[in-house]
């Protein structure tokens, strides 16, 4: 353990860093990676060890995507006020009030969404997911998520568009 530890937990902390943008939960799927290599019978006889180890980051990643988005759909998982508080909070009042109420509006209008077609842009404009990395969670092409990313782009354009 102590050897894959001197050897994968920089890299690995790296690539979860930059897919999560938050280091405790960088630190836990890297332990989860460790767990899940330690007891797999197959890492010990892999021939490509990085690629092995990567690809076990990488579907621990996927898993936990999905699972957020099972939640999601599920309603338990609500959008983080905290974040968007902690977001608005240096403003000015008049304008945390007429941000918030702009939030308000625009989940509001996500929520008018499709199921697919919301996640996807969720995925891609606020978790900052990859649209190629969206159509290989989903199994679908890569011109299909820049569909619904588009249809939600368009929709909240509708829902936004001052009056003339």
């Amino acid at each position: 353990m102590l050897e894959l530890d001197e050897r994968y937990r920089t890299p690995l902390m790296a690539y979860f860093l930059r897919k999560l943008g938050n280091s405790a939960d960088a630190e836990d799927m890297t332990q989860e990676t460790f767990l899940r290599l330690v007891t797999s019978d197959t890492f010990r006889s892999a021939e490509q060890a990085d690629a092995f180890v990567f690809r076990v980051a990488n579907n621990l990643l996927r898993d936990r995507v999905r699972r957020e988005i099972r939640q999601r759909r599920a309603g338990k998982t609500e959008y983080d006020e905290e974040r968007i508080v902690q977001v608005v909070e240096d403003r000015d009042p008049e304008r945390v009030i007429f941000s918030r109420e702009t939030l308000t509006r625009v989940l509001t209008s996500l929520d008018e969404l499709e199921d697919r077609t919301r996640n996807i842009f969720i995925l891609f404009r606020l978790e900052g997911m990859k649209q190629k990395e969206i159509a290989e969670l989903y199994g679908i092409g890569l011109s299909t998520v820049e569909k619904h990313v588009m249809k939600a782009v368009l929709h909240l354009a509708k829902n936004f568009k001052e009056p003339t």
